[in-house]
């Protein structure tokens, strides 16, 4: 269901001395500042078209689109081609409607405002805006004005961002304890070559909120050599899923490593 407000005529005079704006701006303005939102809110904006001259137009439509789409990177042409070429893009939404019909706009500055709710039919969903290497969940409003065949058409997109919902559901801690030693340890080739070391420690939840910090404790036991450096990663993996990384850095530049997937929510 969507909504217009009235047309909004207004033209602005030109400063003496200032040169004239050539051609037609055709602009999409989202009202809220940082374009997030989630399923069930309205989202609300203006058309702005922006002209020295009165524009002949043949219908001003915009359009409101959300899809699922499986992306290639250089690095992955070979991995996921066969899968890649297998998979077309899903639609999430998709409406266009006409919010001029053909005529003409006043010379100076027009706004049109908009307003329709974000809801979804039967039992689709949706999905977070994510933009991942190979995955991307976007969400877009394109403006188009059409124009008779001496003139070009005018197209402006803007994206806006889909948040999901908060998790009704209470978030159940699931602690973690773990220990990292040579024996631990995989993908090793020279196990014996390694010097010793007891590594412990807990990550307090991997069921997380977004919003807040990820807790836990580490110690370093014993080591035979000394320790260059220690780091934690947050790894975004192309599943939609999070993981942390223990990374230790010894002297001579060994490197030890140990993940934990993550399950990551809004509450």
């Amino acid at each position: 269901m969507w909504a217009f407000g009235h047309v909004g005529f207004h033209t602005e005079s030109r400063e003496a001395g200032r040169p004239e704006r050539m051609g037609t701006v055709l602009e999409v303005k989202i009202k809220r500042a940082n374009k997030v939102y989630k399923e069930g809110e309205v989202l609300s904006g203006v058309v702005v078209v922006m002209s020295k001259d009165t524009v002949q137009h043949q219908g001003i439509f915009l359009t409101m689109e959300g899809s699922v789409n499986l992306q290639l990177s250089a690095k992955s042409v070979g991995v996921f081609e066969a899968f890649y070429n297998s998979v077309k893009p899903i639609q999430i939404m998709s409406s266009t409607v006409e919010m001029v019909k053909p005529g003409k706009l006043p010379s100076g500055k027009t706004e049109i405002p908009f307003e329709f709710p974000l809801t979804v039919k039967g039992n689709k969903v949706l999905y977070e805006t994510y933009h991942g290497v190979f995955v991307n969940i976007q969400y877009t409003l394109r403006c188009d004005m059409k124009r008779s065949l001496l003139a070009k058409d005018l197209t402006k997109s803007c994206e806006f961002i889909i948040h999901s919902l908060p998790q009704k559901a209470k978030l159940t801690p699931s602690p973690v304890d773990f220990t990292i030693t040579p024996e631990t340890l995989q993908n090793v080739k020279e196990r014996a070559s390694l010097p010793r070391f007891v590594i412990r420690g807990h990550l307090d939840s991997t069921n997380c909120v977004i919003t807040r910090p990820l807790t836990g404790e580490l110690l370093v036991e014993t080591s035979e050599v000394a320790i260059k450096s220690i780091e934690l990663q947050l790894v975004r993996v192309e599943t939609c899923e999070f993981e942390i990384n223990v990374v230790v850095i010894l002297h001579d530049d060994h490197l030890i490593t140990e993940n934990f997937p993550l399950k990551l929510c809004r509450i």
